[in-house]
């Protein structure tokens, strides 16, 4: 029987695996976290996906308690500035194309030129438009986890895991702090305990390995090759800044900013107090010295003096992450790049998974095969989807046209782009299970990267097109409707923080009455 579960390191993966599985199993499992006291999160990106939300309710954190703890910020998308040839922008929206009952799917008609010159995602959905008038997702009033738009967070890494830890604590998750030397193997191979410095050995039925890039359990005690990818995903460093605003109420954009440059890219995310700025960089394209130059450049005067922070990136995910009793959740599995917040979005599908196909019997031979099989799959679509952003683009520097060589795309790659160059993409291209991204996703950019739309009228659109014009319109119409109606962003974020002030000070008053 699986009763005692032991999970190695903390960091957002780690509490949210320990949060996650204390809140579906009670008492009925032993949950126990070991970390080292003064390893913090690695804090590559601080973006999430909208699954985010399903999760956080999942384990009970009211959205409120989210926001001000954690210092989150909403995400409706990602601005792509420069991706193209330099001189350009397109945006990745979360909230799906419109298409109301009787009324006809769009993309069609938009390849044919019935919206006009009005980019894909600014001719389909609301949301471009929201954005841009720097407007939340939703109402302050609207319940928890849902608004008018699609969204996620921007979050602070470090306080989110704290939050993370208090959550998982409540729900009855032992705590050890401790730093992990080991462990050992018994004679089948699997692991027998974790050797701690200050309390020994530690047992338990499953470990879960959630150690970051060091992978203790399942690279240096079982040895699970890495598969890199950096012959497809070149960037492999990250230089990080933290930027003040000018003002209290500066404006906090709800996009994530993703702008191209020489030898890779910069993320920009508004939290509540600051703005999180990194680099993403192809080493073999640039150096250390020229990335930090990039860097400060974008970040402008407010980042002088400001400490940079160095990230090796080792890009590549591990093919076995579970191997007898022991699985891997998060770096420890593997990594790709921040571009599409891939990163928690993958932690909260290996901790869903584990969850719902817990092996309560100890018997874990099947499960590891099937948890290695549908991770795998699902990491190689994503790298998939993350070239996608680079392998279209006419940018001239060296990094761009290594990236827009097909000889660096996968063959799974090579063959969508054949297949979509004489019709546009479907749910048909997509094994649904395996898939972090939609179609939809793939749709917006690759339109927005300027894929070729040369292709022939495509059948059995006629009858429609008048429908589909007066959609396109109503579209745009709708959307100054919702700029009018929904709140400023940073006035959003504070009523939801001012909410959960009154909350705790509420419940602090009932406690102390309670108490007399």
């Amino acid at each position: 029987m699986t009763q005692r579960v032991l999970i190695v390191g903390g960091g957002s993966a780690g509490w949210l695996c320990a949060a996650y599985l204390a809140k579906m199993f009670g008492a009925s499992k032993e949950i126990t976290l070991v970390e080292a006291p003064e390893i913090g999160a690695i804090g590559v990106g601080e973006g999430s996906f909208p699954s985010l939300r399903a999760t956080l309710a999942a384990i009970g954190i009211p959205e409120a308690e989210f926001v001000r703890e954690a210092s989150a910020t909403f995400k409706q998308g990602i601005t792509f500035n420069n991706w193209q040839h330099g001189a350009d922008s397109y945006f990745h929206p979360f909230s799906m194309p419109s298409q109301r009952p009787g009324a006809p799917e769009l993309l069609p008609y938009w390849l044919q030129g019935m919206a006009g010159n009005t980019p894909f995602a600014q001719a389909v959905t609301m949301q471009k438009r929201v954005v841009d008038a720097q407007r939340g997702p939703k109402r302050a009033g609207d319940s928890d986890y849902n608004g008018a738009m699609n969204y996620a967070y921007h979050f602070d890494a470090a306080r989110f895991a704290a939050l993370l830890a208090r959550h998982a604590r409540r729900l009855g998750v032992r705590h050890v702090q401790d730093h992990v030397d080991g462990a050992q193997l018994d004679e089948q191979g699997a692991i027998a305990s974790v050797q701690t410095r200050e309390h020994g050995a530690l047992t338990a039925d499953l470990y879960i390995d959630c150690s970051g890039f060091r992978a203790l359990l399942i690279g240096g005690a079982l040895g699970s090759p890495f598969r890199s990818v950096g012959d497809t995903l070149f960037c492999d460093t990250a230089l990080a800044v933290q930027v003040p605003y000018p003002a209290a109420d500066s404006p906090i954009a709800s996009a994530t900013i993703s702008t191209a440059h020489e030898a890779g890219w910069t993320w920009d995310i508004g939290l509540q107090e600051r703005r999180g700025i990194g680099y993403v960089y192809s080493s073999r394209h640039t150096s250390d010295e020229r990335a930090e130059q990039v860097l400060r450049a974008y970040a402008g005067p407010a980042a002088d003096g400001l400490h940079v922070r160095k990230i090796a990136m080792r890009v590549g995910y591990r093919e076995q992450q579970w191997i007898q009793n022991c699985v891997a959740i998060g770096l420890a599995g593997g990594f790709l790049e921040p571009l599409e917040a891939s990163g928690i979005g993958l932690v909260e599908t290996a901790v869903h998974m584990l969850g719902a196909l817990f092996p309560h019997n100890g018997e874990m031979a099947p499960l590891a095969r099937h948890f290695n099989r549908f991770m795998s799959e699902r990491y190689a679509r994503i790298v998939d989807f993350i070239k996608l952003h680079y392998c279209l683009s006419q940018r001239s520097e060296s990094f761009w046209t290594d990236n827009a060589d097909p000889s660096s795309w996968t063959g799974s790659l090579r063959d969508k782009l054949a297949m979509w160059r004489c019709r546009p993409p479907q749910r048909m291209d997509f094994l649904n299970d395996f898939e972090m991204y939609p179609p939809t996703s793939w749709q917006y950019v690759l339109y927005g990267m300027g894929f070729e739309r040369s292709m022939p009228p495509l059948p059995g659109l006629a009858p429609l097109a008048s429908v589909a014009r007066q959609e396109f319109a109503n579209i745009a119409r709708f959307a100054e409707r919702a700029v009018a109606d929904l709140p400023c962003h940073r006035t959003l974020v504070a009523q939801l923080c001012r909410h959960e002030n009154a909350f705790r000070n509420d419940f602090h008053s009932i406690h102390a009455t309670a108490v007399r």
